[in-house]
């Protein structure tokens, strides 16, 4: 179960960053900050996945 959460949250950094970086050359400020935020929750997942690997 761990590695799906990692899996997940890699995959939630990975579209995350595409959409920040789109948003930057577009200049498009809300779909950036959507980007952001999803890369932060992809983090987050990441960790959950590391302390249910600790547990």
């Amino acid at each position: 179960m761990a590695l799906d959460d990692k899996l997940d949250g890699l995959k939630d950094e990975a579209a995350g960053k595409t959409k920040e970086v789109y948003g930057k050359v577009t200049g498009d400020a809300e779909t950036e900050a959507e980007g952001k935020a999803q890369g932060l929750i992809g983090k987050a997942k990441e960790k959950l996945g590391d302390v249910k690997d600790a547990a």
